[in-house]
């Protein structure tokens, strides 16, 4: 089973957060990019750019955070959080 959870934050607030889940037997990068989808579809959002320092901080901790500079369009919030809980 692959969870990973998706938070928004803005102001130092949880203001929306979901959990997607995936036991497709799949690569891991191939799950954090569909659940990257789910969550972007879900929330109306468009997909964020996946920085150098996004890519090193998920590969170390497992988590990330998506700021205004990760996304084209503008953002109502501060930021987009990422964290697996879950991997096979």
């Amino acid at each position: 089973m692959f969870r990973l959870w998706a938070k928004i934050w803005n102001d130092n607030h949880l203001i929306q957060d979901m959990v997607v889940e995936n036991e497709e037997n799949d690569t891991r990068t191939h799950k954090i990019f569909h659940a990257l989808e789910q969550v972007c579809y879900a929330y109306d959002l468009s997909k964020p750019i996946w920085l150098n320092s996004n890519v090193a901080e998920f590969k170390k901790r497992s988590n990330t955070r998506f700021t205004k500079d990760n996304f084209v369009d503008e953002i109502s919030f501060d930021y987009l959080e990422f964290q697996i809980l879950e991997e096979d």
